[in-house]
């Protein structure tokens, strides 16, 4: 048993409190029992003896000499009913012994502790449990029979033997702790095979955690049958396997698409400044294309690492919004504008449908515009020459809509959930470092906005972007013209 595990920890608080519990039961059950044997032992002294009636029967041998008092507690004695239950004796005014049901005489010298406790007793009477002069455990009670004139006459005692009922009270409390062990060796095997029950689930799930911390995405957990918190568990831990691994396949097809869009433009830049270096200006011609293919590649190399300083940014939470009062209309016509030469010179047709409102909001310009920049440039990247880019605005419940249709490959079924998850690129094929939807959906939210993506395999794309406007601003607007 491992030092600090759970079953050590169950054994030493849950079952080292129920065994406490167990001993103050055993020990109250115990006193209860014989307080209960003793006081039924005096209630029946009292019973076959009251006070009232000793009282009684000596009233004709009260007020005289004490050997009319012998001859009186001789003749109570000789005519006790219960003998045979108990053993009685007739005691003189100081205690001594007159007579007794068993026939032999008594020691004066005993000690009758009750005697004396019942000369002081409100009540005439005491008892008292110790051993007699053989050694027996007893219980005595004496009754005080008094004279006319309150004085001490002498006195009635009981003694009951305790032997039989410590005998009995002995075998109770064995019982009880005897069914008390077996109710502990019940709670402690169906405590065992419960804590095993968890335990060794959770073993197996902290093995399997340990297999995965080391890189091996396809280690699984058994899952149990119980269909409780444990197999809950094990589903979890084998649900993040599974979202690891592909979050790990996701991140690796990331680096391959990220170093082959980098070397890429770099080999392009190369190729052509060996070029440049050779040809040393002699062909003006070469010269110029040269030129414009290096600022076009480095351009894209800017993009790239744009793209992931942005996500850099947005994973560390170091992405901050400067909010400003904008015209979010003038950035997405500008932004629209910037496309127009990339889409004559990729052969798209783009349709705007230029809206003649403003959509005056507090957000981030830079922001915003790489809002509709990122969009756009995925509508181009994944429409082929002759297809065609839509873009349409309008102020629908207090926000600005903008929507970007294309008429490209599309996205599949199993590939839309996740093309805003950072890393994911549905299409391998089109160059693009596959976080730039990543970091739209991100500013968009930072903006308290929405983006909806709607898209049919083979058909096109619909992207559509909700940024909440200032109302009062458009309401006003709207009265001044």
């Amino acid at each position: 048993m491992r030092s600090g595990g759970i079953t050590r920890r169950w054994v030493f608080n849950t079952l080292s409190s129920i065994v406490i519990i167990l001993i103050i039961v055993n020990v109250c059950a115990s006193v209860a029992i014989r307080r209960y044997y003793y006081e039924t032992a005096e209630n029946m002294m009292d019973s076959k003896v009251q006070g009232s009636a000793v009282q009684s029967f000596f009233k004709n041998y009260l007020d005289s000499t004490d050997a009319t008092f012998a001859e009186g507690a001789r003749e109570f004695v000789e005519n006790f009913a219960y003998s045979y239950q108990m053993d009685v004796w007739a005691l003189d005014k100081t205690g001594a012994v007159i007579v007794t049901s068993a026939g032999f005489s008594v020691d004066d010298t005993n000690a009758v502790p009750d005697f004396t406790s019942a000369l002081q007793s409100e009540t005439d009477s005491a008892s008292w449990t110790g051993h007699n002069s053989s050694g027996e455990k007893v219980m005595a009670k004496s009754f005080i029979v008094r004279n006319t004139d309150g004085t001490a006459a002498g006195a009635v005692r009981l003694i009951v033997s305790l032997e039989d009922l410590d005998r009995q009270h002995f075998l109770y409390t064995v019982f009880i702790a005897l069914l008390s062990l077996a109710a502990l060796t019940l709670v402690t095997i169906s405590g065992v095979f419960f804590i095993r029950s968890i335990v060794r689930p959770v073993s197996r799930i902290n093995e399997t955690a340990k297999l995965i911390a080391k890189g091996d995405f396809n280690a699984r957990v058994e899952v149990t049958d119980h269909h409780d918190e444990i197999s809950e568990l094990c589903d979890t831990v084998n649900y993040m396997s599974e979202e690891i691994a592909r979050a790990d396949n996701v991140k690796n097809d990331f680096i391959s698409t990220v170093s082959h869009e980098l070397r890429t433009p770099l080999t392009a830049i190369k190729g052509w400044a060996e070029t440049l270096r050779d040809i040393g200006g002699s062909d003006a011609e070469m010269t110029a294309r040269g030129i414009d293919v290096i600022i076009s590649e480095a351009d894209r190399l800017y993009n790239i690492v744009e793209d992931l300083l942005d996500f850099s940014k947005m994973q560390s939470g170091r992405m901050v919004k400067r909010s400003e009062p904008i015209d979010a209309m003038t950035e997405l016509e500008e932004t629209v504008y910037v496309f127009n030469d990339r889409a004559k010179r990729d052969g798209i047709d783009l349709i705007y449908n230029s809206p003649s409102f403003a959509a005056p909001m507090s957000a981030d310009k830079n922001l915003i515009k790489q809002v509709f920049a990122n969009i756009l440039d995925n509508a181009f990247k994944y429409t082929e020459r002759g297809g065609r880019v839509a873009v349409y605005a309008e102020i629908s419940g207090g926000s600005l809509v903008i929507s970007v249709a294309d008429t490209g490959c599309g996205i599949s079924k199993a590939d839309l959930p996740h093309v805003t998850e950072k890393f994911y690129k549905a299409n391998v094929s089109v160059r693009g470092s596959g976080i730039g939807l990543a970091v739209v959906d991100e500013i968009i939210k930072m903006h308290n906005g929405k983006l909806d993506i709607s898209s049919a395999e083979g058909q096109g794309t619909v992207v559509t972007v909700f940024l909440p406007i200032d109302k009062k601003a458009v309401q006003a607007a709207a009265r001044n013209t």
